[in-house]
């Protein structure tokens, strides 16, 4: 059993990765900024309140953790880019202040400086939405931070070009700064299955102070 707390615990992506967690017999702390707007319950389940972008907070809430996940990720409105790399920097400094009792800390990437097929990265592609590329850059800029970072031990996972919800298969490929992409050259992933793909990482770990990607 691992203790993992999760920030972005209401997001889409941060409640998937708390319910794999839960049904894999973890014990979770979902930390949140308003605990009146998370509602979920459940045997070894607890919630926290806490802001990622205040270290002290990060340093309160991680004390006694074997993980923390950051499943900030800025795809949930307007304004939200702004948050990831000074995120990143929070979790750091307040990881740090745990001295040689800092936890794993294993974040949600983007995919959007992922080279594609072509040799450009993802974010390069003509014709993207401008919030969707501030949001791809942020989390360039947040990886960016992350690599030099000597002294804690953290996982960037980066998800497919097209992550949504769907169905729990079970089923990933791994990759390292490539997009993967299918033989219709599509890049996907459900949710769900992006969470066992982090549970898997955490459970099993193969990737520190790396970035690797994910997709079908």
């Amino acid at each position: 059993m691992v203790n993992i707390a999760v920030f972005g615990a209401t997001g889409n992506i941060g409640s998937r990765i708390i319910d794999e967690a839960l049904r894999r017999g973890h014990t979770v702390t979902a930390v949140v900024r308003d605990p009146a707007k998370f509602t979920a319950t459940a045997p070894g389940l607890t919630v926290s309140t806490g802001d990622v972008l205040d270290p002290a907070a990060v340093t309160a809430v991680a004390k006694g953790q074997d993980v923390v996940v950051s499943a900030v990720g800025g795809g949930d409105g307007p304004g939200h880019q702004a948050t990831i790399e000074p995120a990143a920097r929070a979790l750091v400094e307040g990881l740090r202040a745990l001295v040689d009792q800092a936890p794993r800390l294993v974040t949600v990437g983007g995919a959007g400086s992922l080279r594609t097929p072509g040799g450009q990265q993802v974010w390069d592609t003509p014709g993207l939405p401008e919030p969707l590329l501030q949001i791809m850059h942020a989390h360039g800029e947040a990886l960016d931070y992350y690599r030099t970072v000597t002294d804690l031990d953290w996982t960037n996972i980066s998800p497919a070009a097209l992550i949504q919800p769907g169905t729990r298969t079970g089923g990933y490929r791994t990759a390292g700064e490539d997009l993967i992409t299918d033989e219709a050259g599509n890049s996907t992933i459900s949710i769900e299955d992006y969470a066992v793909a982090v549970l898997d990482e955490i459970e099993n770990p193969r990737h520190s102070r790396q970035r690797f990607t994910v997709a079908y």
